[in-house]
């Protein structure tokens, strides 16, 4: 609570009047009301009050019996509130002043007061239910001992499915909607007669008001009851009179998450202004915005999506069969975007990013689309968004996008400790341009939003050196049983070549990539291996991936027994690298079943080595993998299995407020 003491002048001549909330103080100025030839004072209050007298014990001696106080003294006088009034001015305090004998009684003050209790409530202890009378509303603090509500943003579509999300209509569009918001309570105690000369309003300021909207729940259950009273354009609110003990209830929504001029936190206020101007007491309640969060790999798939592509010379509905057929095996709902609505753009993992929301009452999944907008850009909105299911985009003001601005380029990691500082929601994974180069970059609006979310702190990698520049091209994680409960895997064509040089050595010299391929001339591994073009180019792209193996060991927290290297070659086109068969990193990971795309490696053993290879090192570790031929209708396009695949997954159940940033 705010302004815990305030100051009462009294007079001799006339009785003076107060209305005061419960748990603020009364500091009574007995000096400026002192009559001539006054030296001593005592003081009485009735039994709704307590009355103390502060001193200094080294200055003066506390009197004892009908002894009275000297003036001069230093010493002061205040006055506590035992409860809420019943009627006005029932509770009374006199002020009593004795001239230099202690029994001449010169004249007496008296003050009236009128206690009225006055409390704005939310869930600040972060338990699903409204806490009154909390201490420490003003303050939001982070940690498992922490403190504040908790606020989302509105951003699904629980309202009809036309139209936008539901924090874009000023009014409650359903009874679901209501949920998504956080309650706050006003409670009040005391006579109806204070509002004769006092008023109660909830306000707000500019900046927050257009990052919230409160909703008071007046009357009946109708929805047309719940009136918006704060926010937008609406600063402040006016509550009716009360008599005796009252609640009103108040639904609060997010309507922005935060951002680079925006922290999170919102304040809502309710003052008492005495004859309509001067403010008597002040309650603040502060709600921090819920962020954004990512969820990586390790954590249990609900729901894949793909697009299907018929027409054109690339169509997918081979690959779309060994989707469905993963799906099946892993028990996880298939979301198919058809052609009409991906309009030809099989990139799904380019276009979104699945994430989630929380507060203490609620959690929903929420769609972050990027700003990429080709084929698919309706569908987010269009398809995704609705009840429980929200929506946020970022696009730059300018309207220039890279390659790097798809989100395939984003990526988070699994839980991770570094030098002692926990990440238990991950950290974020965005990659871009070697330091310095001034070359492609994740737009800054959408980095920005990314950091300020502030509980998965962002880590950027290097990407720019690959053609189309996305993260999912040279690592990913797959869950182990063990360490971390988790693998990160890194392309490696260092580990290809390894492999492809122990293969020659043994004879096959003559087994051949692409057997088989048709429309694609086989490479045999003589050929291969005798390529210094493709020697320097792997060289060039092992170091590449090398520098993000520094930055991820270091800013993960990682050891080399945590990474594994998977065999993959890699070719320059100019400046910048495509590989040269299906991108193995690039995989689509649903629990212990990994639909990853099929190499077409050299046959040997009657088997394909660089399959052969990729089991051995992921076996182990509990996982079952499943190669997908996705050559003709991704790889040739410069994608794999994960660029065109996307999985919304289980939020985390560690709570992201108990996180210390």
């Amino acid at each position: 609570m705010a302004d815990k003491q305030r100051v009462i002048r009294l007079s001799t001549e006339q009785p003076s009047y107060v209305v005061c909330v419960l748990g603020t103080e009364i500091s009574v100025d007995i000096k400026g009301s002192t009559p001539k030839g006054a030296t001593s004072f005592n003081v009485r209050g009735t039994a709704g009050l307590r009355v103390y007298v502060i001193y200094n014990p080294k200055l003066v001696t506390a009197p004892e019996g009908t002894a009275t106080w000297p003036l001069d003294s230093g010493v002061e006088v205040v006055v506590a509130l035992n409860g809420p009034s019943s009627t006005v001015n029932d509770n009374k305090v006199r002020v009593s002043y004795y001239g230099p004998t202690a029994d001449t009684l010169i004249a007496n003050a008296w003050l009236y007061i009128t206690s009225i209790a006055i409390s704005l409530d939310a869930d600040t202890s972060r338990t699903g239910v409204v806490e009154t009378n909390a201490s420490n509303k003003t303050k939001w603090t982070w940690g498992p001992n922490g403190k504040g509500a908790v606020l989302l943003v509105n951003c699904d579509r629980d309202g009809p499915s036309s139209g936008s999300m539901d924090n874009a209509y000023p009014y409650v569009r359903s009874y679901t909607d209501l949920q998504d918001l956080s309650l706050m309570l006003l409670n009040t105690h005391g006579p109806a007669g204070v509002f004769d000369s006092h008023r109660l309003v909830l306000h707000i300021s500019t900046f927050d008001a257009a990052k919230v909207r409160v909703f008071h729940a007046n009357g009946n259950a109708s929805l047309s009851n719940y009136e918006h009273v704060l926010g937008s354009d609406k600063l402040s609110y006016t509550v009716g009179r009360t008599d005796g003990k009252e609640q009103r209830t108040f639904y609060v929504e997010g309507l922005a998450f935060p951002d680079v001029d925006f922290k999170g936190l919102v304040s809502l206020n309710v003052t008492l202004l005495e004859q309509s101007t001067t403010p008597v007491f002040t309650d603040t309640v502060v709600f921090r915005v819920a962020p954004w969060l990512m969820t990586p790999n390790t954590m249990k798939p609900l729901e894949i999506f793909v697009c299907s592509i018929d027409e054109g010379r690339h169509p997918n509905q081979k690959f779309l069969e060994a989707i469905k057929a993963l799906a099946k095996k892993t028990n996880c709902k298939l979301t198919v975007c058809p052609e009409v609505e991906n309009r030809g753009d099989r990139w799904i993992q380019d276009e979104i990013e699945f994430g989630y929301v929380e507060a203490p009452h609620k959690s929903f999944p929420v769609v972050f689309d990027s700003p990429r907008n080709r084929g698919l850009k309706e569908f987010p909105f269009k398809r995704i968004l609705g009840p429980d299911f929200g929506y946020v985009t970022r696009e730059p003001k300018n309207g220039y996008v890279s390659g790097l601005d798809s989100f395939g380029n984003l990526d988070i990691s699994p839980p991770v400790t570094v030098k002692g500082k926990e990440y238990p929601l991950g950290r974020i994974l965005i990659g871009s341009s070697f330091p310095g180069s001034g070359n492609r970059r994740m737009a800054k609006i959408v980095r920005d939003f990314l950091y300020a979310q502030k509980v998965q702190s962002p880590v950027e990698l290097y990407s720019d050196w690959l053609t189309v520049g996305h993260v999912d091209e040279f690592l990913t994680f797959v869950p182990a049983l063990d360490r971390k409960g988790f693998r990160l895997v890194l392309a490696s064509p260092l580990a290809c070549l390894k492999l492809f040089k122990e293969m020659q050595k043994e004879g096959y010299g003559n087994a051949a990539l692409f057997e088989g391929l048709g429309r694609v001339g086989r490479i045999t591994l003589n050929e291969l291996l005798a390529d210094k073009i493709l020697r320097k180019d792997s060289k060039y792209v092992q170091s590449c991936i090398d520098w993000n193996r520094n930055i991820l060991k270091r800013e993960l927290g990682l050891s080399e027994h945590d990474i594994i290297d998977i065999p993959q070659l890699f070719t320059l086109e100019g400046s910048t690298a495509t590989a040269l068969f299906p991108d193995m990193v690039n995989m689509l990971v649903l629990g212990r079943h990994l639909g990853i795309p099929k190499p077409f490696g050299p046959i040997i053993h009657g088997q394909c080595c660089l399959e052969a290879d990729v089991r051995s090192l992921l076996e182990p570790l509990g996982l079952v993998c499943t190669f997908i031929d996705d050559f003709f209708s991704y790889h040739v396009l410069s994608g794999e299995v994960h660029c065109g695949t996307n999985v919304c997954r289980e939020p985390f159940s560690f709570h992201w407020w108990d996180i210390i940033p």
